[in-house]
């Protein structure tokens, strides 16, 4: 099995963190693989908040829901990615909407999304995506300007333990050749 396909296997969804930083030559490292990211006609539409403060992790957290499982440990996280979007960029051409769905950014952000986890898990990082919340109040909380849409939250830190695969669908359950 490649490197790719383990580092692929490996990823979990981390919400529990060491009281351990990440260091900054390994979150540059995460961030040039959102760089690197494919987006719709090379438009990278991604912005990143990088989101240290203890403060403003506590501000975000308060956000959340409760119900939301990443709420809890939410500020153990020495780092939490914020992905927003230019709007009317991915998808667009000559500023036309130019696809069934609309604005691409979504598609995007979730392929930067991918890139983030796994480059995180292979320098031993745990993530996890956190979408459960009151997009548009903590998109004023971190003052995201208007033009831009915040998707996701990301934290990253040192799993406090080792979690097992969950089951997985057969690929002959989601596979169909030629027609559905």
């Amino acid at each position: 099995m490649s490197d790719l396909m383990n580092i692929v296997k490996g990823r979990r969804s981390v919400r529990k963190y060491q009281d351990k930083d990440i260091p900054e030559k390994d979150l540059n490292q995460i961030l040039e693989s959102v760089r690197w990211s494919p987006s719709w006609a090379n438009t990278q539409c991604w912005e990143v908040i990088v989101i240290r403060d203890p403060k403003v992790k506590k501000r975000v957290q308060e956000i959340l829901p409760k119900s939301n499982p990443a709420a809890k440990h939410l500020t153990e996280a020495p780092v939490i990615l914020v992905l927003c979007a230019k709007l009317a960029s991915s998808g667009y051409y000559k500023g036309e909407v130019t696809t069934k769905f609309g604005d691409w950014f979504m598609f995007d952000l979730g392929i930067a999304a991918q890139s983030i986890c796994l480059t995180a898990c292979d320098l031993g990082i745990g993530s996890v995506i956190v979408g459960l919340f009151e997009h548009d109040r903590v998109a004023r909380e971190l003052g995201v300007p208007q033009g831009y849409e915040l998707a996701v939250l990301i934290p990253l830190g040192y799993p406090t333990k080792e979690s097992e695969a969950p089951k997985r669908r057969e690929i002959s359950e989601f596979v169909h050749y030629d027609r559905f």
